[in-house]
C-alpha cells in the first residue's frame, strides 16, 4: 500500500484533477494498491478564512466570497462528472455547502468565530475537494470512495493545531482499511476529537494526514505530490541555479522544512521516521521525474551540504551585561520565561565570554519577548547588572544543512569565506546540536545574495570505528549481537559508525580478535575458544589491546563484574550496561563511578537499568539538567510484576500467573527476587540518585506481600507449591480491590526524599490502571509538569528492547566520541 497526497496547487483546476486521474490510472495498471489524500482546491482555505473573518466582523460581503466558493465547486463537478453522478454530486454538495452557509450566518449574528468554529469552517475545503475527486475517479472507472478523515484521525481539542492521538488514530486507520475494498479518497488537514468535534492539524496538515495514514497502515511509501520537482537545494525563486536533491535523510528534511523549505510540512516527517517509511516528493506536472527520496539512508557519496535554506524575516534579541558572567541558571531563567510566554525561539547563540545571550524569534513577538525578559530580570536591571534587551529587526537566518557536515572539517570556514567575499556580515552564528546545520543571522537585504553565494560551494567521507568488549552473550547479549549485525551496514553508511566486536566472554570461554569477530559465526568461535573465562583476565586483555574508542558492555547481572567498573572507567574505557548492581549498591560506589567517568572524559551509561529500552533515566536527566525540579516519581518498574498483576484478573490464579511469568523469562529464576520488591528497590534507588538524593538500598520501605511460608521456602519448587496454597490469600486481595473499582499494582514511589514500594489498588482515573502486558510506566511530577505529569510507558522487560537500549547507548557514545 502506498499513500499519495496531492496539494492544493495540484488540484487547482478540473484539468489538473484530470491529470491526477491519469497518474492514478498508471498506478492501477501496475497493480499497485494506494490511497490518496487531497488538500482543498488552491486558494480555498484562504477563502474560507476570509469569509469567516468577514462574518465575524459584521461584514456582509462574506456572502459574496461564499457564493464564489460554492460556484467554483459546482463548476468543477460539471467539468468532471456527467449524468446521474453529476446530479447526485451537485445535490449532495449543495446540502454540504448549505451547512457552511448557515454556519457563516451564525458567525455573522454572534460577531465571533472561535477557534473551534474556524476549524469547522475550514473543514469544508478538504471535504469538498475530496468528495468531488472521489466521484471523478469513479467516473474514470477507478473504484473509489470518499473518506472523511474525521472518522479515523483523533485529536485533542487544541483547535487550529490539534495534537493527534497516534495510538487511537492508527487503530482506527487499520480497522477502516481492513474492511475497505475501494480506493479511499481522504480529506487532508482535518480530524476530530473524541467527542466528534472537528479539528485541524495546522497549515500544511494534509501532508501530516498522509503521514498518519502511512504510519497507521505501515505503508510501503508516502508520496507527496506538489508543483515542484522535489526538494530543491535552495528556493528557486531566489536561486535560479537550484536543483533537485535526489536523496535526503529524515533529519535533513526536517531541518530544511524548519528553515523555510515549503515543499514538506515539518510534522509529516515524524510518523514516517518512526515507522521507517520512505517519503517521495514528486511533481504533479512532471510525473516521470524521480523527485526527492527521503529515508533513514544517508548518501555518503553526496556532498557535505545537502541544501541551503532561509527564514526571511526574524528579529534578534540580546540580553547582555556583566551580571551574566559566571552566574548559573541565567539561560534557564531566560528561556523558561520565554517558553511560559508562548514565544518560539528559532536560533540561540552565546559568546564564550558569557557577557551576552542572543536569540532569534518572529518579529511579531519581539515586543512581547522584550517585555517578558525584562520582567524576569527586573532586579538585575535595577542593579545595573544587565542591560535592557536589545532588538534588531530586518534580519534573516541562513542555514546550510547536511547530515554529513559533521564528518568534514572546514565547512564553516567555507561558509564564512563565501559570505565575506560578498561583503555579507554575520550578525550572529549558531550550530545545531544535531550537527545537521550551521546557521547565520544576516541583514535581510542580503538574503538573496547570500543564498546565491552559498549555493556555489561544498564533500565528505569519514567513519568512526568503535571497539566493543562484551561480557554476557546469553539472551540479551545474543540479541544485541544480532541487532548490531543487522544494522551494521546502514549504521556505517548513514551514521559514519563502524562497530567491531573485538572481545566476547560467556561463563566458560573468552574470545578476542582485534580486527573484529565474525558475527556470522561468533557462537562457534566462542565455544571453540581456548581461553577459559576469567573476568580479571578479560579486563586485563581489554586494557592490553589498548584500542581507540573502546566500549565495555556488561550484559550480565553478575556482582563480581560490577566490581571492575572503576578500573575500566579509570582506563578511559566507556561502559554501557543493563547490570543494576553497580548503580544500586552503595551511594559512595555509585558516585565514585560517576566521578571517574567525568574525570577521564568517558561515558558511563546505564539507561537500561530502569525500564529496559525505555528512555527513563535520560528523560529524568533531561528534566533535572534543564532546571526542572522533581517533586514525585511513581513507577511500575518491574516488567515481571507488571505482567503478573496486569494478568491477575477474575478467574485466574495468582500461582498460575507467576508460573507463566517465570516460563516466559520475565522473572528471575527465583520469583521471590521480583515478588519481594528487591529488583524494584534497585531501580527506585537508581532514579533517586539521578535526582541528586544520596539514597541507600536500606532506606527504601518495602511492603512484604508474600505469606511467611512463601518467604521461607527453601527451593523454588517449594515456593511454587506454597504460592498455590496462597491463591485464596491473593484472590481476597484482588477481590477487595475490585469491589472498589480498583486493580492491584506494585508501585514504587519517591516523594519528599523518601522511597517506598507497596502493592496498591488504583482506579481507572490513575495512569497505572490501563497498563497491560509487561509494560513499565514511570510518572514524573515536576515543577513544570504539575497538572499533567510526564509519563514514560512501554515494554519494561524482554531481550529485544533491553538489547536495543544498550545498542542505542553504543551509538550515542560513538557519536559523542566523534
Amino acid at each position: 500500500m502506498k499513500v499519495l497526497k496531492f496539494g492544493g496547487s495540484s488540484v487547482g483546476t478540473p484539468d489538473r484533477i484530470k491529470g491526477i486521474i491519469d497518474i492514478l490510472k498508471e498506478y492501477r495498471k501496475r497493480g499497485e494498491k494506494f490511497t490518496v489524500v487531497f488538500s482543498a482546491f488552491s486558494g480555498v482555505t484562504d477563502s474560507l478564512i476570509e469569509m469567516a473573518t468577514k462574518a465575524a466582523n459584521a461584514d456582509a460581503s462574506y456572502v459574496k466570497t461564499y457564493n464564489a466558493f460554492q460556484k467554483r465547486h459546482t463548476a468543477a463537478i460539471k467539468k468532471l462528472l456527467s449524468g446521474a453522478r453529476e446530479k447526485k454530486a451537485i445535490a449532495e454538495m449543495k446540502e454540504t455547502h448549505q451547512t457552511l452557509k448557515d454556519l457563516l450566518n451564525g458567525i455573522f449574528l454572534v460577531r465571533e468565530a472561535s477557534p473551534r468554529t474556524m476549524d469547522y469552517v475550514l473543514s469544508f475545503g478538504e471535504r469538498s475537494s475530496a468528495y468531488i475527486i472521489a466521484h471523478a475517479l469513479s467516473e474514470a472507472r477507478i473504484a473509489a470512495e470518499f473518506l472523511d478523515a474525521r472518522t479515523i484521525i483523533k485529536t485533542d481539542k487544541n483547535f487550529g493545531t490539534a495534537q493527534v492521538d497516534l495510538k487511537t488514530t492508527y487503530e482506527l486507520v487499520k480497522a477502516h482499511y481492513n474492511t475497505a475494498s475501494k480506493v479511499q479518497i481522504v480529506t487532508g488537514f482535518i480530524g476530530s476529537d473524541k467527542g466528534g468535534l472537528t479539528t485541524t492539524l495546522g497549515r500544511g496538515g494534509s501532508d501530516y494526514t498522509a503521514a498518519l495514514l502511512g504510519a497507521g497502515l505501515e505503508a510501503e511509501a508516502i508520496e507527496i505530490w506538489t508543483d515542484v520537482d522535489g526538494v530543491l537545494t535552495a528556493d528557486p525563486r531566489k536561486v535560479k541555479s537550484a536543483f533537485t536533491i535526489p536523496t535526503m535523510t529524515y533529519g535533513e528534511a526536517m531541518e530544511m522544512s524548519h528553515f523555510g523549505a515549503k515543499v514538506i510540512y515539518p510534522p509529516t516527517i515524524q510518523p514516517a521516521y518512526t515507522k521507517n517509511i520512505p517519503i517521495y516528493i514528486k511533481n504533479t506536472f512532471n510525473p516521470s521525474f524521480e523527485g526527492t527520496f527521503i529515508s533513514h539512508q544517508s548518501d555518503n557519496n553526496g556532498t557535505a551540504v545537502k541544501g541551503i535554506s532561509s527564514i526571511s524575516d526574524v528579529a534578534l534579541l540580546t540580553l547582555s551585561g556583566s551580571g551574566l558572567f559566571g552566574v548559573p541558571g541565567i539561560a534557564g531563567r531566560l528561556f523558561n520565561s520565554l517558553a511560559q510566554a508562548g514565544i518560539n525561539i528559532i536560533l540561540i547563540t552565546q559568546g564564550s565570554s558569557e557577557n551576552a545571550i542572543s536569540f532569534a524569534i518572529e518579529p511579531k513577538s519581539s515586543k512581547k519577548a522584550k517585555k517578558t525578559v525584562e520582567k524576569e530580570f527586573k532586579n538585575e536591571l535595577q542593579s545595573n547588572l544587565v542591560d535592557f534587551v536589545k532588538i534588531e529587526n530586518d534580519l534573516a537566518v541562513m542555514a546550510i544543512i547536511g547530515e554529513n557536515m559533521r564528518l568534514q572539517p572546514g565547512i564553516a570556514g567555507r561558509m564564512f569565506r563565501a559570505l565575506g567575499k560578498n561583503g555579507i556580515n554575520a550578525v550572529a552564528i549558531a550550530q545545531g546540536s544535531s550537527e545537521l546545520n550551521i546557521s547565520v543571522v544576516i541583514n535581510k537585504a542580503n538574503e538573496s545574495k547570500a543564498l546565491n553565494a552559498l549555493h556555489e560551494s561544498f564533500f565528505l567521507s569519514e567513519t568512526k570505528t568503535l571497539h566493543l568488549f562484551m561480557v554476557g552473550v546469553g539472551l540479551i547479549g545474543g540479541t544485541l549481537i544480532k541487532q548490531i549485525k543487522n544494522q551494521a551496514k546502514l549504521l556505517k553508511e548513514r551514521g559514519g559508525l563502524e562497530i567491531k566486536i573485538v572481545g566476547l566472554s560467556n561463563s566458560k570461554h573468552m574470545l578476542f580478535n582485534e580486527q573484529g569477530i565474525n558475527l556470522n559465526s561468533w557462537k562457534k568461535q566462542l565455544t571453540a575458544a581456548k581461553e577459559k573465562t576469567s573476568f580479571a583476565g578479560f579486563i586485563e586483555q581489554m586494557k592490553a589491546m589498548n584500542l581507540s574508542n573502546t566500549i565495555f558492555i556488561d550484559n550480565t547481572a553478575n556482582k563480581k563484574i560490577a566490581t571492575y567498573y572503576h578500573e575500566i572507567l579509570d582506563s578511559s574505557i566507556s561502559i554501557s550496561t543493563p547490570n543494576k548492581v553497580a548503580t544500586s549498591s552503595s551511594y559512595i560506589q555509585y558516585q565514585k563511578l560517576k566521578n571517574t567517568a567525568e574525570k577521564r572524559g568517558v561515558h558511563f551509561m546505564y539507561e537500561t537499568n530502569v525500564g529496559a529500552g525505555l528512555p527513563v533515566i535520560s528523560t529524568l536527566n533531561d528534566l533535572t539538567n534543564s532546571g526542572d525540579r522533581i517533586t514525585k516519581i511513581e513507577g511500575i518498574l518491574s516488567g515481571s510484576l507488571s505482567f503478573i498483576f496486569n494478568s491477575f484478573v477474575e478467574g485466574t490464579k495468582f500461582s498460575d500467573i507467576v508460573k507463566e511469568a517465570r516460563e516466559r523469562g520475565y522473572t528471575e529464576p527465583d520469583p521471590r527476587e521480583d515478588l519481594s520488591g528487591l529488583d524494584v528497590r534497585r531501580k527506585i534507588v537508581i532514579l533517586a540518585r539521578e535526582t541528586g538524593l544520596a539514597l541507600e538500598p536500606g532506606d527504601v520501605a518495602i511492603q512484604n506481600i508474600l505469606p511467611k511460608a512463601c518467604t521461607n521456602a527453601k527451593t523454588v519448587d517449594q515456593l511454587m507449591k506454597e504460592l498455590e496454597k496462597a491463591d485464596d490469600y491473593f484472590e481476597a486481595m484482588r477481590a477487595k480491590a475490585a469491589k472498589k473499582g480498583q486493580v492491584l499494582r506494585m508501585i514504587a514511589k519517591l516523594h519528599k526524599g523518601k522511597a517506598s514500594i507497596a502493592l496498591e489498588g488504583v482506579d481507572e482515573s490513575h495512569p497505572f490502571y490501563s497498563l497491560s502486558g509487561s509494560d513499565n510506566m514511570i510518572v514524573f511530577t515536576t515543577e513544570r509538569y504539575k497538572e499533567r505529569p510526564l509519563v514514560v510507558r512501554g515494554p519494561g522487560a524482554g531481550a529485544e528492547v533491553t538489547a536495543a537500549g544498550v545498542f542505542a547507548e553504543v551509538i550515542k557514545i560513538g557519536n559523542l566520541l566523534k
